[in-house]
């Protein structure tokens, strides 16, 4: 197998290493729910503007992932609509659910070659992505709602499906799966009350808290749900993501800038992506976490907090498994994740590093975070980060 791609960033004395300075991001709503009427521009362009507003510098570029929304640069059309200027370019990029940390990927890039100030993130309108329609072979064109993830030779499963075979490969429970999909929804109600969200949250107008999150949920209601994508199976919607919409940001600056500013903040060390198998892509995460840790000469026990993206607790616990993480106790999504606060696709990945900058930075928490995402069609990608300042 390909070694696959992990950028270390310089030496952590470098005044030149990329350090995260600012993270924000919207309540996340779920499909046609709280934020149904609010497009991708509209979801991120009240974040760009909060973590300007919060670094208070010139913006050189922004960087966003976007999987569904209308084209046409979502990132710049944000960008201008949130009053940044005619002068700050804008970049929208897609690695499906991987978008949102790619576009951190880049920003760290843009920082180390010269940059000052990248704002990146991502955003995600599943309320109001457009119909598409694909050509057919008699040359007409029908409705889809996704593009493929990778040639019909590999199967190209829906995450669904997907996740199902991983958990029947990996061994993982309904038991495990549905324990998982608890925990998620305690932590994040648990974050919530005690304010642990506040401080990265940009309300849109009456919308200032996450709507999925379930209060009181119990075990034998999840165990109720019936199987979602095969008969016999495991993965159902109590222990999956919802389909969602949401916005996250943060800001990228050199370590000359954050000194002069003054503001702790979050290296980013190493980023990987890695390629698996398309018709088992909730692997990803594995490669590409031993990919930034390798390039740090890091284990995994020198990892006090990792985020990743509950798409579904079948894929989480197939790839805490296998990297040797204990994804019950306090180290994995140890304040509720997507399967509690929800997936915003393109978002997602910008999600991860915002709420580990709220445990790390804000929180004073552990000094090395990783936030790893699966991407359909068999990709993975992780981004290890150290809090400083």
């Amino acid at each position: 197998m390909p070694r696959p791609v992990a950028l270390l960033t310089l030496d952590p004395l470098d005044s030149r290493t990329p350090v995260v300075v600012a993270a924000r991001r919207t309540p996340v709503g779920r499909m046609g729910g709280s934020l149904s009427g609010v497009d991708v521009t509209a979801l991120a362009a009240p974040v760009l503007r909060a973590i300007a507003d919060d670094v208070g510098e010139p913006v050189d570029e922004v960087v966003l992932g976007n999987c569904t929304g209308p084209g046409g640069d979502p990132a710049r059309v944000a960008s201008l609509a949130a009053g940044l200027g005619i002068d700050v370019p804008a970049l929208t990029v897609d690695r499906q659910c991987g978008s949102g940390l790619e576009a951190l990927a880049v920003a760290a890039q843009r920082v180390a070659l010269g940059a000052t100030l990248i704002i990146a993130g991502g955003v995600e309108s599943a309320s109001t992505a457009p119909l598409r329609h694909a050509l057919q072979p008699d040359g007409s064109r029908r409705p889809y709602s996704r593009a493929p993830f990778a040639p019909p030779a590999f199967g190209d499963p829906d995450m669904g499906p997907a996740a199902e075979a991983l958990a029947a490969a990996a061994g993982v429970s309904r038991e495990r799966q549905d324990a998982y999909a608890l925990r998620s929804h305690h932590l994040a109600v648990r974050t919530a009350d005690r304010g642990g969200f506040d401080a990265e949250l940009v309300p849109l107008g009456e919308v200032d808290r996450d709507e999925r999150p379930r209060r009181g949920l119990r075990l034998d209601q999840l165990a109720r749900f019936r199987p979602a994508f095969a008969d016999g199976g495991t993965v159902t919607v109590g222990n999956s993501c919802g389909v969602n919409d949401g916005a996250a940001a943060v800001a990228v600056v050199d370590e000359a800038t954050r000194r002069r500013l003054g503001l702790p903040g979050l290296a980013i060390r190493a980023y990987a992506s890695a390629g698996v198998d398309p018709r088992l892509p909730g692997r990803g995460p594995v490669p590409a976490v031993r990919a930034v840790l390798d390039a740090a000469g890091l284990g995994i026990a020198d990892v006090g907090a990792f985020e990743i993206t509950e798409a579904f607790a079948a894929q989480v616990l197939a790839c805490t498994d296998e990297l040797g993480v204990d994804a019950t106790g306090e180290v994995v999504c140890a304040e509720g994740g997507a399967i509690a606060l929800g997936h915003p696709w393109g978002a997602s990945g910008a999600l991860l590093v915002v709420r580990l900058f709220s445990q790390l930075v804000r929180g004073d928490g552990p000094r090395w975070g990783v936030a790893t995402c699966a991407v359909g069609g068999g990709q993975g990608v992780a981004m290890l980060v150290e809090r400083v300042g």
